[in-house]
């Protein structure tokens, strides 16, 4: 079973940085695919990146060249850096795990079984 706690998340100027981090519990975070979402108010869980347990990446149109998720074992974390960030970036950010992964489900929520509890970005114009 995993715990997921999000942090980073803040108010920022369209064109500025915000760096989000995921605080996993487990001892097994090292074999999970690890995944980013986001949500605003009214809209459709969205995609935006994801990283497998031996760190390759996945992002969404929307974000590629402007963030990048990684993770650092050690310390059974995953992190979001976004930069450029642009107005519609504006949304609740969550974290999620999944044990298993198969090619082609990382864009789906449903591939992902833990979640947390979500960081809010906003990015003014």
């Amino acid at each position: 079973q995993v715990q997921l706690v999000e942090s980073g998340g803040g108010s920022v100027q369209a064109g500025g940085s915000l760096r989000l981090s995921c605080a996993a519990s487990g001892r097994t975070f090292s074999s999970y695919a690890m995944g980013w979402f986001r949500q605003a108010p009214g809209k459709e869980r969205e995609f935006v990146a994801s990283i497998r347990s031996g760190g390759i990446t996945y992002y969404a149109d929307s974000v590629k060249g402007r963030f990048t998720i990684s993770r650092d074992n050690a310390k059974n974390t995953v992190y979001l850096q976004m930069n450029s960030l642009k107005p519609e970036d504006t949304a609740g950010y969550y974290c999620a795990a999944t044990l298993y992964w198969r090619s082609g489900t990382y864009v789906y929520g449903s591939s992902y079984d833990y979640w947390g509890q979500g960081t809010q970005v906003t990015v003014s114009s």
